[in-house]
């Protein structure tokens, strides 16, 4: 995860490195963040918490929003400053900054309703 932790002021991490955000060779390309979801892992350097939700995270985007996301992966042990940019209270924390309205998800993002619920992409019922 070493690699991939970046301040938040930085381009946040693709889930595929090289292809350009919402393009595909032969398909018209999307319009800016039509679709794209912005969402923001804020962790403590490599504790297992960390690195377990930054794995769920990645295992959850692939299946349920492929080549529809982009995850910023934020150190705050690094960057303490920027906790309070999104009032984060405890770590790790799942904020996803689009599609609005912001929502946040605390954990290591095993319990997999509980994400899909918080996330907004399964309804509670």
């Amino acid at each position: 995860m070493k690699s991939k932790t970046k301040p938040a002021k930085k381009t946040a991490a693709r889930s595929k490195p090289g292809k350009a955000a919402g393009a595909k060779a032969g398909k018209k390309a999307a319009a800016p963040n039509e679709n794209k979801w912005m969402l923001r892992l804020y962790v403590a350097g490599e504790a297992s918490k960390s690195l377990t939700a930054f794995s769920n995270l990645k295992k959850i985007c692939e299946q349920y929003l492929p080549d529809r996301y982009a995850i910023e992966v934020v150190d705050l042990a690094k960057h303490p400053e920027l906790a309070q940019k999104d009032q984060i209270v405890a770590l790790p924390t799942l904020v996803r900054k689009l599609p609005e309205p912001i929502r946040r998800v605390i954990g290591d993002l095993s319990n997999l309703d509980r994400v899909l619920v918080g996330m907004d992409l399964k309804s509670s019922t």
